[in-house]
Order: C-alpha cells, then structure tokens, then sequence
C-alpha cells in the first residue's frame, strides 16, 4: 500500500510530481493559507507522513492524532514549532535541511533591506504610487549613505560570512561579533574586524542580525542593547524574530533613539505588531528570506531525499532526532 503523505502548502511543481510517485498525496493547494491545529490534527489522523514548512506548528496534540506517523518531513532548518520530545517518544523521525542551502538567498534578501532602508525605497515607493513628486534633488526623501559606512553583523555563519562578502563590494568596514572568533586567515579573506556585543552596537551605523534562535539569544536584542546603538544606525534582521524584543524596539524608534529597522522576521509570526507598520523607518516583508524559485525547488528536494530514506527503512541524512534509531546502545 502507498504511504498516504500530508502536504501543508504547495511546493515547487516537480517536487510535488516527485513526492505524488512516492506515495498518494492530499494537498493544501492555498499558499496563503496555514493550516490550523484541527486541520494538522485531522490530517495526521489519516496520513502516514505529514510533509510541512517553517511555519506548520505540528504539537504534541497533532502527533498524538496518531503516534504511528512514520515521519514528520520538514523545510525548516531549525524545528522550532514542532515537539521534537513527542515525535521521538514515538520514534517518529524529524526531518530538516542544511542551513548552507539558504545562505546566499538570505543574504540577498538582508541586503535588499538594508539598503531598502536606508534608501527609502519603500517609503518613496508609495510616495510616488500616490502621486507625491518631491523633484529629483529635492531632500524630502534623502536617506544615509551605504558605501564607506560601518556594518555590524552579530553571528557569522554562514549568512554573516555572505554579508561580509557583499560588504566589500561597498566599501565598508565591517566589525562582527561571534563567541566563536574567526580565524586569523578568515577574518583577513573577509576584511573582518572581531569586537565585543557592546562595542558592534556602538560603533555600526548597520546592524545586521545573523544568529541562531534559542535560549541564549532570545532578546539579545533588548533595551539596553538597542540603547548602545547610535541614534543614526539602522537594525537589520533576516534571522529569527524573537531576537529582538520587538516592544524595546518599538518604543527606541517611536522616540528617535535609532534611524530605522528593517525587519523579514517578527516575534509573534505570522503577526506583525500594528505598531511596527505604522512606522515610516521600518520595513518589513513577510518571512522571505528563502523565497527564490531556485531555492525553494533545492528545499523540497532535500524534504523528499529525506523521505525516500524514511521509506526505504534506513536513517534520513537530515534527522533532527537521530537517537530513535539507537536501540541497548546500537544504531540500527
């Protein structure tokens, strides 16, 4: 018989052509539309994999719906919203991709911010849409400068390291700040300064925000930190939302102590604070940073190159929770 495989949203059409030859597959077909818990819990109960996104939050209530799931498939590179302690107290398979699949994708997109932002090509967009012509060397809507400034990036990985890439291509200098410090010989490939948080925050007109979710880094962001940063510099954050603690951030533009934000990622996704888009310094896209058809199609593939193990009985390349293949001490 034919696993029957839970499809949350749609994805590239020929790897939904490659997954239907796996097995028979039921299809969320509304990209804008997220499954709700019901709609997850009803699913597992007639499914054998449940295929889902970053922004699926499959609970220990949806894999209770049936604990003989043989695989929980995701896009995600961290599982953030999935409960990783119920799936393996079933010995369900979590499965993930590599995070170097987004790094150049992500980079771009916080590029495009940056300099969105400090161009304020956002708000001069809907200016003109409206019908506002300031003339062309008019200062309504001049903004700061790119080329020769100061970036900031907090983490590099290997989204940071792109960042550092790109930066030189504008002339920057550009300072980081990693508990892991770079190599001498890397630092000096990338034109990287290493410097501590506080003095990154102090000395950035641009700070770029490139660290991994988790207990460490939740609000690393906060007011006293946004409090070091310069009133003309500007916060970048293409990683996760709840690095920042978005109402500090909030009340530091509402009163002019920073320039501006330009956020892909929020604290409380998919909602977006009102407060945030009534802002004219801030922009922000809805969680992009992997939206190219190129990289989405490369995602999907790693999802299902991960299933085909599954199915094939042997250990996925990508398993989030590799110990429920260990048995008395032994892999199987």
């Amino acid at each position: 018989m034919r696993p029957r495989i839970y499809l949350t949203q749609p994805i590239a059409p020929n790897a939904l052509a490659r997954l239907r030859a796996l097995g028979e597959v039921e299809a969320n077909a509304d990209t804008l539309h997220i499954p709700s818990e019901q709609e997850l819990i009803a699913a597992a109960e007639r499914s054998d994999i449940l295929f889902c996104l970053l922004h699926d939050r499959i609970t220990r209530n949806v894999i209770a719906a049936n604990p003989r799931l043989k695989a929980i498939v995701s896009t995600t590179i961290t599982p953030a919203d999935i409960d990783i302690a119920a799936a393996s107290a079933h010995r369900i398979p979590v499965t993930t991709i590599p995070s170097s699949l987004l790094d150049d994708a992500t980079a771009d997109l916080a590029w495009a911010l940056l300099m969105a932002l400090a161009r304020r090509v956002a708000e001069a967009d809907r200016h003109a849409r409206a019908g506002i012509i300031p003339g062309s060397q008019s200062l309504h809507f001049a903004g700061s400068d790119v080329s020769g400034r100061t970036l900031g990036l907090l983490g590099v990985g290997g989204v940071g390291r792109e960042m550092a890439r790109r930066a030189l291509g504008f002339k920057m200098r550009t300072l980081y700040h990693d508990p892991r410090r770079l190599s001498a010989e890397d630092e000096a490939r990338l034109h990287l300064s290493w410097v501590g948080f506080d003095a990154l925050l102090r000395e950035a007109e641009f700070v770029s925000l490139h660290v991994a979710l988790g207990p460490g880094t939740r609000h690393l962001v906060d007011a006293r930190a946004l409090g070091l940063m310069r009133p003309d510099a500007y916060l970048v954050n293409t990683a996760r939302g709840p690095i920042v603690d978005e109402r500090a951030l909030i009340e530091a533009l509402e009163q002019g102590r920073i320039a501006g934000a330009a956020l892909d990622v929020f604290e409380t996704e998919p909602a977006i604070d009102p407060r945030l888009l009534a802002l004219p310094n801030v922009v922000v896209t809805p969680h992009i940073g992997s939206a190219t058809r190129c990289l989405r199609e490369a995602m999907a593939a790693v999802a299902i190159d991960n299933l085909v193990a599954v199915l094939a009985g042997r250990r996925p390349p990508n398993c989030w929770n590799p110990e429920i293949y260990h048995y008395e001490g032994r892999a199987t």
